[in-house]
């Protein structure tokens, strides 16, 4: 069986399909020696090569593994830092044979959920538009806030880069100038959350996202620590994400004699 280099690296957990479309385009993988092409098909038989280091397509399937990190403040979603600050990848756990792939990002000033998994393949339909997963977010802000002006959060803002809108905004408290609100919305566009605010005149103090699907951040879980989900979690957002499981492999069926009794057990023959 054939299928697309990226869709087939990506489920080696090398990165999302995004990203490897990306090294294709900038040359970075090479089938059998030759550059690869956008679209190009293999079967896990070739030589690939990224960066110019061999896949070892005979693990192309390491075991499906999801974190929920919880993002301080101050930390990057890149794995490397041209400015040298901290990135998430320092605090989490060594890998043998894959890589951690971020679902979606979160900016160096926003903290809370970010998920993270060796499925290239989930990731990527975790992000992708028409996915429509929720993100929740608390955000605390600064400004007056009219009925008027949460009704035009959610019917829909014109920002640089098209309309944008909540689909839902919910109050949850907070004293003097500063209130907290929280707003769901299905896309991950760069800063959009703090856009859609900003565009209404009212300033974010602090943005915390707090749900991903039907993962929601664990109360008690401190920033710079993570949870790795189990089974019945990664099975829900499996289902969110549209992918069927795969079903689990049979047992062995081992094969035994049927037992004889002793009496038709063959004996060794007397000899003198």
């Amino acid at each position: 069986m054939r299928e697309r280099l990226h869709k087939f690296l990506a489920q080696a957990g090398l990165g999302s399909r995004r990203q490897i479309e990306d090294w294709i385009r900038e040359g970075r993988i090479t089938v059998n020696g030759s550059v690869a092409k956008l679209g190009e098909q293999v079967s896990g038989a070739e030589a690939i090569q990224v960066d110019g280091r061999l896949v070892r397509t005979q693990s192309i399937a390491p075991a499906r593994r999801v974190l929920a990190y919880y993002k301080p403040v101050g930390e990057v979603t890149s794995r490397h830092d041209p400015e040298g600050r901290p990135t998430i990848f320092e605090r989490l756990p060594l890998l043998k044979g894959g890589r951690w792939i971020t679902v979606g990002r979160l900016d160096l000033n926003t903290q809370g959920l970010l998920l993270l998994t060796t499925d290239g393949e989930l990731a990527n339909r975790l992000m992708h538009p028409a996915t429509g997963i929720e993100r929740e977010y608390a955000v605390r802000v600064l400004g007056q806030v009219s009925p008027a002006l949460l009704e035009r959060l959610t019917a829909g803002v014109l920002l640089e880069d098209g309309m944008a809108r909540f689909d839902d905004v919910r109050e949850a408290g907070g004293t003097g100038a500063n209130h907290w609100y929280h707003v769901i919305l299905r896309e991950g566009r760069n800063r959009e959350v703090r856009r859609l605010w900003e565009s209404q005149g009212v300033a974010v103090s602090r943005l915390l996202r707090v749900r991903y699907g039907p993962i929601s951040l664990r109360r008690g879980l401190r920033p710079g620590r993570w949870d790795e989900l189990d089974d019945v979690q990664i099975g829900l957002l499996l289902e969110a994400a549209g992918i069927i499981p795969e079903p689990a492999p049979a047992p062995p069926v081992i094969s035994r004699k049927p037992h004889k009794p002793s009496w038709q057990r063959a004996k060794p023959r007397w000899r003198p």
